[in-house]
């Protein structure tokens, strides 16, 4: 409970980045933008939950540990790159 409800960037990400975009949105979009956040909000985490469940059997091997940690690297190399390049 405390990593939830002590961490400051629960309430960075809500209340300053979110509002800042949301008061944006011109007058009665902000209302629609606060629900459309929540249903991503609500859809990613069930989402990270119930793929969590379905990928179970895959990531039980240390091989699909290996390609998911290799994909993470090409990754980041790639984002490293390109900020050093400038692009």
């Amino acid at each position: 409970m405390a990593l939830t409800w002590l961490n400051p960037h629960v309430y960075l990400d809500t209340v300053l980045l979110l509002g800042s975009v949301a008061n944006a949105q011109g007058p009665g979009l902000q209302w629609w933008f606060g629900a459309g956040a929540m249903l991503g909000s609500i859809l990613w985490f069930c989402s990270l939950g119930f793929g969590a469940k379905l990928l179970r059997g895959f990531f039980a091997r240390p091989a699909s540990w290996r390609i998911l940690d290799g994909g993470i690297a090409v990754t980041m190399v790639g984002l490293g790159v390109g900020l050093a390049l400038g692009s």
